[in-house]
């Protein structure tokens, strides 16, 4: 691996270019491009970068490739609660410590009756993803194959099955500090308030960076890329693909 240089001597001073994962570098739970991986490997010449998403790292690594903790300035996994800087990591968080295992339990009970309920044309497995710092809900089943992941998305689509089950959620716990953060094509994030994407922006602000830009594809409201996209300290860039990222760069990065 070539020496990585300084973030002081990168060209283009005091700036970092984060990024979503699925959708933004990836298409959705697939793996990164050739184009990408070159693009990024530019852009790093330049500028510090990093990746933020809501899934835990090993599925960022199987996404982004082996080498990711070296390949990125910054590395945050699940918004930031699990972070690296330079393959070195930084303090994480833990959900489990900050809902209690009783309020979890009820929490948990909820979500699984929910979906044993709900009227839906498959069903696989994994309905509820235990994470560090938080938790992923999926009505179909994290265990769906990519075709049944991509039926389940226009379904959702149509119907608004997982936005119901937000708001249900957010009905029945109104005691929780929660936030409910819909991502990816069939699941919903549960963390803590004020610990979705925004949370990775306590690593780089002490670093001193004084632009920051990010790319995401879920930057509607409800979805995971919505809080930092819109953050005063931050320039978003909201893309539909990975494809159009690539473009974005090259035209702010020629």
């Amino acid at each position: 691996m070539s020496p990585i240089t300084p973030f002081t001597e990168r060209p283009i001073k005091n700036t970092i270019v984060l990024f979503d994962v699925d959708g933004t570098l990836t298409p959705a739970r697939l793996t990164v491009s050739k184009e990408m991986l070159e693009t990024l490997s530019e852009l790093r010449k330049k500028v510090v970068i990093g990746f933020v998403g809501g899934s835990d790292l090993k599925k960022q690594v199987e996404q982004l490739g082996e080498s990711v903790l070296n390949d990125f300035d910054y590395c945050f996994a699940e918004n930031g609660l699990t972070a690296y800087r330079l393959a070195e990591e930084m303090a994480s968080q833990s959900f489990i410590e900050w809902i209690g295992d009783e309020q979890y339990n009820k929490l948990v009970s909820f979500i699984l009756h929910y979906i044993a309920d709900l009227d839906i044309p498959k069903k696989r497995g994994t309905f509820v993803e235990f994470r560090n710092g938080m938790i992923n809900v999926s009505p179909i089943g994290r265990n769906c194959t990519h075709a049944e992941r991509c039926e389940f998305e226009k379904y959702d689509l149509e119907r608004g099955i997982r936005r119901k089950f937000v708001a249900d959620l957010k009905a029945a716990f109104p005691n929780l500090d929660l936030t409910y953060s819909i991502g990816g094509q069939i699941s919903f994030d549960v963390f803590p308030t004020g610990w979705d994407k925004t949370y990775s922006l306590r690593h780089v602000k002490k670093e001193g960076f004084t632009t920051i830009h990010f790319f995401g594809d879920k930057t509607f409201e409800g979805g995971n890329d919505y809080e930092i996209y819109n953050h005063p300290d931050v320039t978003g860039h909201s893309v539909t693909c990975p494809e159009d990222t690539i473009k974005i760069l090259k035209e702010l990065f020629p």
